[in-house]
């Protein structure tokens, strides 16, 4: 690559990631980085056009450049060529015509928004009002794109409208100041300085005045005017152009070149293995072969469920102590910021799951947060080291915050771990198998409880494609999840709701799991010896959010320096 390509790629990724600050602001706030304006989130289809149209630009200047001998700078071209077409590939299908509602839906990105947002000054305390006054036009805005796709003939399915109307009404707030939109100023404690008093006024208006009423009529439009069009199927390849959406999104959360079919049938072998692996444990638990029996007892037994919110709340917070001992053995670098473990609120227990993670901004302005479910019976105590691992450290918050310290990467590439859902993912699962080596499973039920969070991932490669593709009913899905995964009815079908609603999303993790896996097996056999776990873990984690193919190249790259034959 000439030194003139070189200069042009560097410039071109960076005026890719100012084209996504500014079709993204809330992108760029994560990031930590300023942001013209107040606006945050930009979804009216002609804010999509205009996106389609930066992006083909983008993409000619980018095609005119020769993929460069060195391997960052290669990568660089590939993954900002695979993000360039992605957004073109997606607005053709009418995606944005048709944007998730369910499990997280815009209600779920604002709140995220307000969880992460400052007010300890007078500047960031207006800003912050400023952004909230955004968000009656942003739920308008969304509700044009959502007009647009039924104009083309797009349909939800009715039980994803009927769901996602529940989760936002059960949202609203009587009096403002229990709004999560009132969280930043809570969290002030004490009574604040009058100059943000003021702004904490200010958002008591704009909560009880404009935003509720604005989520009112965002959930009586699609729980009443969408609904009441709503198709009954639940397939994403009954809806207009709806099979050829499904399969760009097998390939794009998986990130291989692979269709629902080989999704399907990875997916039933994984279950054969597993289901192998957990009558064993079963076994050792002293069920004998009865491995149902054996669910039965786990899911019924009371030792195994928290008494209380607080209890819930210590035991997860002494084990994620008990990781933390660990880390320095396994792992070179280790963030600047840490994070906080807490209870999901009891208006989103319902519809999220036992546990999921709130990474912090870039710059370090706030924590992360291990979001826990407290909710009886949702996050049973075996299932906790698991937890702890996959979305806390050494899982998503620590890899995610590493990801955002690494200079080195431009920073589309340093910001994008959302859209590389198979490789954050499998790192996190991996983190769940390096539980073994930490000595966290202490107990058969414990190691149970990691084997049965591993065929969780695997039963939605089943039913994902099963629903999606091959005309599966939910009640088949149901009965499948059910037949090999100990988790409660209820919140089976609260996952099955949840791969209706985001289809393709679940097929990312176990194709991502197997990978890591396969990638600290051929570091060992090759460098013997010479093989180091602090070293790897950091070469692994500097690679960033790739492609699955692409981490790959660049571990090989890796193996190289580090003297393997």
């Amino acid at each position: 690559m000439s030194e003139l390509q070189s200069i042009m790629l560097d410039s071109l990724a960076a005026r890719y990631w100012d084209f996504l600050r500014a079709e993204e602001p809330f992108t760029a706030v994560l990031a930590g980085e300023a942001v013209e304006g107040a606006v945050l989130f930009r979804e009216s289809p002609a804010d999509h056009d205009r996106r389609a149209a930066g992006a083909r630009a983008l993409l000619a200047e980018l095609d005119a450049i020769a993929p460069p001998a060195d391997l960052q700078a290669r990568v660089t071209h590939a993954v900002m060529g695979r993000e360039l077409r992605a957004i073109l590939d997606f607005h053709a299908l009418g995606a944005h015509l048709r944007p998730s509602l369910f499990p997280a839906g815009p209600d779920f990105n604002l709140v995220y928004f307000a969880n992460t947002a400052q007010v300890s000054t007078t500047a960031s305390a207006a800003r912050y009002v400023e952004r909230l006054a955004q968000i009656p036009a942003f739920l308008a805005d969304l509700r044009s794109s959502l007009a647009a796709g039924h104009d083309k003939g797009f349909r939800y399915p009715r039980l994803v409208l009927t769901r996602a109307a529940e989760v936002v009404r059960g949202n609203l707030c009587q009096d403002p100041a229990e709004s999560p939109f009132f969280g930043p100023f809570r969290r002030l404690g004490a009574a604040p300085a009058r100059e943000i008093a003021v702004h904490a006024d200010r958002a008591r208006e704009l909560i009880a005045g404009e935003i509720m009423p604005a989520f009112r009529a965002h959930a009586a439009y699609i729980g009443e005017t969408l609904a009441a069009d709503a198709r009954d199927s639940i397939a994403l390849r009954d809806d207009v152009q709806g099979e050829a959406l499904y399969e760009r999104l097998v390939r794009h959360y998986t990130t291989l070149d692979a269709d629902a079919r080989d999704m399907h049938a990875l997916g039933l072998t994984e279950v054969g293995r597993l289901s192998a692996e957990l009558r064993r444990i079963a076994a050792e638990a002293g069920f004998g072969d009865d491995l149902y029996a054996y669910r039965r007892w786990l899911q019924e037994a009371p030792q195994f469920r928290c008494e209380s919110e607080p209890a819930l709340l210590d035991r997860v917070r002494a084990l994620c102590k008990r990781i933390d001992l660990e880390l320095p053995r396994c792992f070179g670098r280790l963030p600047r910021i840490t994070y906080g473990v807490k209870a999901i609120p009891a208006g989103f227990a319902d519809s999220l799951p036992p546990a999921y993670a709130q990474p912090g901004p870039a710059d370090c302005s706030a924590p992360g947060v291990f979001w826990v479910n407290a909710q009886p019976g949702k996050c049973p105590t075996y299932l906790h080291p698991s937890f702890a691992l996959h979305e806390a450290w050494p899982g998503h918050l620590m890899h995610i915050a590493l990801i955002q310290e690494m200079e080195h990467l431009p920073k589309f590439r340093r910001n994008g771990a959302v859209k590389y859902t198979a490789c954050i993912e499998g790192w996190a699962m991996y983190c769940e198998v390096l539980g073994i080596e930490f000595g966290l499973y202490d107990t058969p039920h414990d190691h149970f409880g990691r084997l049965n969070m591993e065929m969780w991932r695997v039963v939605r490669l089943v039913v994902d494609t099963g629903i999606h593709a091959l005309g599966w009913s939910r009640e088949m899905a149901i009965a499948f999840m059910m037949a090999n995964v100990a988790i409660p009815s209820d919140m089976v079908e609260g996952e099955i709701d949840r791969y209706i609603a985001l289809p393709g999303q679940a097929l990312a993790y176990q194709p991502g799991n197997l990978r890591f896996r396969d990638l600290r097996a051929r570091a060992e056999a090759r460098l013997g010896a010479g093989f180091d776990l602090r070293r790897y873990h950091d070469a692994v984690i500097a690679a960033g959010p790739l492609p699955l193919p692409l981490l790959d190249v660049v571990l090989d790259d890796w193996l190289k320096t580090a003297g393997a034959p």
